[in-house]
């Protein structure tokens, strides 16, 4: 029995979870199992079982439980008609607001994927994709944007999880978001939506070829 948190922390806690794949698609989670391990009544539990529902990372089944959301591929092809719309124009926000801090760490993303082996490092290079758009959507200035794709990544991630055995190269990452980075750099909004969008269609094409 673990240390007592609270809602929000045993939310993030179940959320990374879910994502990194730690519990399986399909899998059901026991409410009573969940509050016993962090010290907790029903009552919290249930709370974030309904917050992971809104997130679309469980779905409330009943007389069986919370079930893990499938990874749907018609529904990741739904997300992507967004994110390849919605990436681009945070993206294009970003030039004109961020700043010289939220810059660097960006430099520091890309200088550390240029490094990875993606045999080895393939969850740090996810880690830092995600922080890369993460920079993106707090430097657009837009918080519903922010909160919207924020939402739409929590499923990207997850699929990046499921199709690591697809990837052997790290320039998925280094080489397409150096490209963003250096349009944000040279404070041009068309290249930062275009390079941002050859980012997602990289991926996604990548995903066709290994699995549709």
């Amino acid at each position: 029995m673990q240390e007592k948190l609270d809602s929000d922390q045993i939310y993030k806690t179940l959320k990374k979870r879910i994502i990194k794949l730690e519990y399986d698609p399909g899998e059901v989670l026991n409410e009573i199992d969940i509050a016993d391990e962090f010290n907790v009544s029903r009552t919290p539990i249930r709370k974030v079982f309904q917050l992971l529902m809104q997130d679309k990372l469980l779905n409330i089944i009943p007389r069986v439980g919370a079930q893990v959301s499938a990874i749907d591929f018609m529904e990741m092809k739904s997300i992507f008609e967004i994110t390849r719309e919605l990436d681009p124009f945070a993206a294009s926000l970003t030039v004109e607001r961020i700043d010289k801090e939220s810059i660097q760490e960006l430099e520091e993303i890309i200088d550390r994927l240029k490094e990875y082996d993606i045999s080895i490092n393939y969850q740090e290079a996810i880690n830092d994709d995600e922080r890369f758009h993460e920079i993106i959507f707090e430097s657009c200035g837009n918080p519903w944007l922010k909160d919207i794709l924020k939402s739409l990544h929590y499923h990207t991630e997850r699929l990046w999880h499921y199709c690591e055995k697809y990837f052997d190269k790290i320039n998925l990452f280094s080489e397409t978001l150096e490209n963003v980075l250096d349009a944000i750099k040279e404070n041009d909004k068309e290249k930062a939506k275009k390079y941002t969008k050859e980012h997602i269609d990289a991926f996604v094409d990548k995903i066709k070829k290994e699995l549709l």
